[in-house]
């Protein structure tokens, strides 16, 4: 069920979002050098990147983490961040596109979700693939699971070739290439994958479920 709320005060909420503003300074963390261009193109720096956050940034351990996956899965798991440093990385030039507007263009880095899928055993109902995250273990958002392999979506473990840094997700952020920001799922711990539709946390104040950035940002 949607939650009360028309789409004409969608705005007063939005007011109420945690949005963190391009920050004046980044420093990398010890060792790690930003790019500034990757295939030609000039990133937009981390430091000038805005961000939104339904409850602000949140801290994860990289030493205590562990990403549950599960649903309609014959083998669940539950990896470490050092597990998901092991898989091989792709790295995809893409811009995040926020549903508010704004924009930024980056280098993302990170192992591809159908690797992990793999080793999970996929039932062939999966039709979502839901992303429950430290911030709404109720379920931030969903993805297609066509579209997920359709576009073999990526989860970025690093940023213009640097850690994500917490306020953008760490230990790693969805990588939706062609959906608006909201898809961008970060501070993710569980990945359900169900053999049913979803609809997050956005998507039940009425932003479409589908969240292509061509089409419209209200309905299915």
């Amino acid at each position: 069920m949607k939650r009360a709320l028309k789409v004409g005060a969608v705005s007063v909420v939005m007011a109420a979002l945690w949005l963190a503003p391009a920050c004046s300074t980044f420093t990398p963390p010890p060792g790690e050098t930003e790019a500034t261009s990757y295939q030609g193109v000039k990133l937009s720096p981390i430091a000038k990147q805005k961000n939104n956050a339904i409850k602000g940034t949140q801290y994860i351990d990289s030493a205590t983490y562990r990403l549950t996956v599960d649903g309609v899965v014959a083998n669940p798991l539950s990896l470490s961040y050092e597990d998901l440093q092991a898989l091989p990385q792709e790295s995809r030039l893409i811009t995040l596109q926020c549903v508010e507007g704004w924009s930024f263009t980056a280098k993302w880095t990170g192992p591809t979700l159908a690797s992990i899928f793999d080793q999970a055993g996929l039932d062939p109902s999966v039709q979502t693939v839901i992303f429950r995250t430290a911030d709404d273990s109720a379920g931030f958002t969903s993805l297609d699971y066509q579209y997920v392999r359709d576009q073999n979506v990526i989860i970025a473990l690093r940023l213009n070739d640097i850690t994500l840094p917490p306020e953008r997700g760490f230990p790693f952020q969805v990588v939706a290439e062609g959906k608006f920001g909201y898809k961008w799922a970060k501070w993710v711990d569980r990945i359900e994958l169900s053999a049913q539709p979803f609809e997050g946390y956005w998507e039940q104040y009425g932003y479409s479920n589908s969240a292509d950035i061509n089409g419209p940002a209200f309905g299915p």
